[in-house]
């Protein structure tokens, strides 16, 4: 297939330092490139692929010198997608919402993957405008704000197989990777620290907008024994600081649509102490590959217990469910289905003949994740009635 991807302008593809949309889509477009597709990558200058590059803007916007409207280089994206978006058997973006109004009339089948939370106030007004769009989420929970959407499927992050290793002895700290700011809840893994004294490791940047939030929470716990900042790490130091943690501590407090530093921490075999809040009982098998808490007391218990998981196994489990190459054999299916309901002529089949959306299968989730998804598919068999023309083939196993 003739695929254009089109990536987020912030961060070059793949990201030098912070940017998870940037590396899941240059994980994505290296697989599909590997699996024989044509690809084309719409992306900022700076960026690496074997596909081919069409540079839109000279630099990634966060790290240029001199910022420009952010508007300007999604003008010149857009732009330049258009002019050529005949040649393309479909056009994938990760842009979430303003390509849309330029993209969403052409001939050439567009779906687009939604990487944001989906909560905001007065959401349902998309869903108005945009009805016949096809949407695809990152995790169940991600899309429930939004339901009355066209999700096309639900395609969890995958990364290289062998991006990441198992290291099978670790030390005797927790880290924390990400992001300094509240809903991320890097306080509260400064906490456990504390209340637990296990040593604790913080690598993550600091956006301009928390930097006071990181003076007054983290600061003043910072003292290179218990508590090490490090500052924000390039992709190539993550095996040692993941690989090297009992675990990673997730603390956050807000829907997280999927989380890819889990992942990444399960490639290393390192288990995962996360809250139960959006994606995350889909990704952590609780007592397998982590524990899921609701609470900083139930948290500190469950670094006690980190001895009780098996790294290999959480590997194992990686490998089954978090690869980039599973990840882009289930887009080529719903690039399938996409161009399927439309035509080149720029016509849709029938709303009675669209499918159900894709979902993991069963052996792709985690046992509440199944849960999740079996109250889901409940409640669309209850409120629709769908024709079981152009079903798309639902399992994704090899």
């Amino acid at each position: 297939m003739k695929i254009a991807q089109l990536a987020p302008l912030a961060e070059s593809v793949p990201p030098k330092l912070y940017g998870g949309t940037e590396r899941v889509v240059s994980w994505l477009v290296e697989e599909l490139v590997g699996l024989g597709h044509d690809v084309t990558l719409f992306a900022s200058g700076g960026s690496t692929t074997k596909a081919k590059l069409v540079p839109v803007w000279p630099h990634a916007r966060r790290l240029s010198r001199l910022r420009p409207d952010p508007l300007a280089p999604l003008a010149c994206l857009l732009q330049a997608v258009g002019e050529i978006a005949e040649q393309f058997d479909v056009i994938h973006s990760h842009l979430d919402w303003i390509h849309l109004p330029a993209l969403a009339g052409l001939n050439t089948p567009l779906i687009t993957t939604l990487h944001g939370r989906l909560d905001w106030p007065h959401s349902n007004e998309l869903v108005n405008r945009f009805a016949k769009t096809d949407f695809v989420s990152i995790s169940e929970s991600q899309r429930r704000p939004l339901a009355q959407f066209h999700w096309l499927g639900t395609v969890y992050h995958g990364l290289p197989k062998g991006l990441f290793s198992i290291s099978q002895r670790s030390e005797d700290h927790l880290v924390f990777l990400g992001r300094i700011s509240p809903e991320k809840g890097p306080h509260v893994a400064v906490r456990i620290a504390r209340a637990t004294g296990v040593p604790l490791h913080i690598a993550a940047k600091i956006p301009r907008g928390h930097t006071l939030f990181f003076k007054k929470e983290l600061e003043p716990y910072i003292d290179g024994k218990l508590v090490k900042f490090i500052g924000e790490i390039s992709e190539d130091k993550k095996q040692e600081f993941l690989g090297k943690a009992k675990a990673l501590v997730f603390p956050i407090d807000w829907p997280e649509p999927f989380g890819l530093v889990m992942i990444e921490a399960m490639a290393c075999g390192t288990p995962v102490i996360a809250w139960n809040r959006g994606s995350v009982p889909e990704i952590i098998e609780d007592g397998v590959t982590g524990f899921i808490v609701e609470s900083e007391s139930e948290a500190v218990e469950a670094v006690a217990r980190l001895d009780q998981l098996d790294r290999r196994y959480i590997r194992q489990v990686f490998e089954k469910r978090f690869t980039s190459e599973r990840m882009a054999e289930d887009y080529v299916r719903l690039y399938k289905v996409a161009s399927s309901l439309r035509k080149r002529d720029g016509t849709e089949a029938p709303a009675s003949a669209r499918p159900a959306p894709i979902t993991p299968p069963a052996a792709l989730m985690s046992p509440v994740g199944r849960l999740i998804a079996e109250i889901d598919a409940s409640a669309r068999d209850t409120n629709e009635d769908t024709s079981s023309a152009l079903q798309p083939n639902n399992d994704f196993s090899n």
